[in-house]
């Protein structure tokens, strides 16, 4: 897995971010009082628990960013499922810069891998039969990069922000007059401001759902609804506008994926893959008495 140029960017303003913030204008006070000017070593990223792995390009800008001198080197790639003790990359060089690197490496590793990890077990969770999309309830700044590690996971991007597709949701509806006149109005409005993306529009009742069918938008989302009522909007898409994709929203588990799944919805779009995902565990490891 690779990084987009607009990843790569977004990459590189928060690891000077990141840095800026950590180091401050004297740096790591610590390691200049502590460690020799020319100690030089070697430590292994090492995963403590099982996961899947997401931001190794990210932890190497940051060694990198530090300092010059220090080697980065990935030992699996992103996206690649590892054991508790996995090594998945080794930094070596000057230690003070090393020791610098070290926690800003770490989180944004932590963060990306946790985000790739939950992916990965909602990915598992609908056996194929659905694809998990990610949603824009990222971390302010971090989007780009949580929406790499969705694909890492497995997961599919949803629309990056609210400019490159049209999503009409409830809010939307509610301050066109609400009901299921709100969805054709909006829908043709939508088409007449900006004919060249694709269009999707949230409902959350049978009425609503027959309506959007008819006006033919790419997609139509499924917002909060039973998994009977979900099945039953699939039944109605097959027969009568088998080119619009359905997708589920709200509330989605990974206890609730299996049977939502099932119904034959296409997409299942699921927040928590990244406003929720923990940090996976993961460790710098010294090499007592290495050397470069």
């Amino acid at each position: 897995m690779k990084f987009t140029d607009d990843e790569t960017r977004a990459a590189e303003k928060l690891v000077t971010l990141a840095l800026d913030e950590d180091l401050g204008t004297r740096g790591d006070v610590t390691a200049q009082a502590t460690i020799p000017a020319d100690a030089v070593g070697a430590a292994d990223f090492v995963a403590r628990a099982a996961g899947v792995i997401a931001g190794l390009s990210v932890a190497g800008l940051v060694c990198r960013a530090v300092d010059p001198k220090l080697r980065f080197e990935p030992r699996v790639a992103d996206g690649t499922a590892v054991a508790p003790r996995s090594v998945i990359a080794v930094v070596s060089g000057p230690m003070r810069s090393l020791l610098a690197a070290e926690r800003t490496a770490l989180n944004f590793l932590q963060r990306l891998s946790g985000v790739a990890t939950v992916t990965r077990r909602y990915v598992e969770a609908a056996a194929d039969r659905s694809k998990i999309l990610d949603t824009r309830k990222t971390t302010p700044g971090y989007r780009l990069l949580e929406k790499y590690a969705v694909r890492c996971g497995g997961g599919v991007n949803h629309r990056r922000g609210l400019d490159d597709a049209i999503l009409i949701k409830d809010n939307h509806l509610a301050a066109l007059g609400g009901g299921p006149d709100a969805v054709a109005k909006a829908v043709t409005a939508a088409r007449q401001h900006a004919p060249g993306l694709p269009i999707e529009v949230e409902v959350d009742s049978w009425d609503q759902f027959e309506v959007a069918l008819s006006c033919r938008p790419e997609f139509v989302l499924l917002d909060n609804m039973t998994v009977e009522l979900m099945a039953k909007c699939v039944a109605r898409r097959n027969d009568v506008a088998p080119k619009t994709l359905l997708e589920a929203s709200g509330g989605i588990t990974l206890v609730t994926v299996p049977a939502i799944a099932a119904t034959g919805i296409d997409r299942i779009s699921v927040g928590a893959l990244t406003h929720s995902a923990p940090a996976l565990d993961i460790a710098l490891d010294y090499s007592a008495g290495a050397r470069t």
